[in-house]
């Protein structure tokens, strides 16, 4: 499941994730919020928090993420991934090298760090 959390502001979009992240999250939740900022404000800053909970995306939801992604991937100014298991902490270092913008990883405890990271 996918929530906004009540910090979004602007260009800044942040989500918690908790359980498994499915297809419909994406296309419901996450996408839209995602081309609405990218709309209206040219690039977007996502700060997206795996709870303890977290136990990652289903296929469907892999797909929509990478195709999201691909066509996206110079519309993020700055990324924040907080918490998750190591191999998040993996991939976001890979995508990190395909991304022009700012990205970073934050353990769960830093999710107040990771916030003004995020705004500076």
């Amino acid at each position: 499941m996918v929530q906004i959390l009540s910090e979004s502001k602007g260009n800044i979009l942040g989500i918690r994730a908790t359980g498994r992240l499915t297809d419909q999250d994406y296309e419901e939740v996450l996408i839209p919020s995602l081309e609405t900022i990218i709309k209206e404000h040219g690039m977007v800053r996502l700060l997206c928090y795996m709870d303890e909970d977290f136990s990652g995306l289903e296929m469907g939801a892999m797909w929509d993420d990478a195709k999201f992604f691909l066509k996206h991937k110079n519309d993020f100014e700055k990324m924040a991934i907080v918490g998750g298991r190591r191999w998040i902490e993996v991939m976001m270092e890979l995508f990190a090298h395909f991304m022009p913008g700012d990205s970073k990883t934050f353990t769960g405890e830093q999710l107040q760090e990771a916030w003004v990271w995020i705004r500076s």
